[in-house]
């Protein structure tokens, strides 16, 4: 599973890229389907990041890697 999450989430570093912010991937909970990501760059603090990370970020993992239950970002 961790290298499917990898895989989407190059897919998503060039998006972030555009706006000087940045993700980077901490953890797989194989079990609960819960994927942990670090947000960087201008990310960090943005008013917009939950809205990235919830509508962005987790909506393509749970689409595109299956088990994905949830996306959380820890710092």
């Amino acid at each position: 599973m961790e290298d499917a999450v990898l895989e989407v989430l190059e897919r998503i570093k060039p998006m972030l890229k555009l706006h000087k912010g940045g993700v980077e991937l901490v953890g797989v909970d194989g079990k609960t389907g819960v994927v942990s990501v670090r947000m960087l760059g201008t990310c960090v603090g943005c008013p917009l990041s939950e809205l990235t990370l919830k509508g962005g970020i987790e909506a393509m993992l749970i689409e595109n890697v299956p088990g994905v239950t949830e996306v959380v970002a820890v710092k």
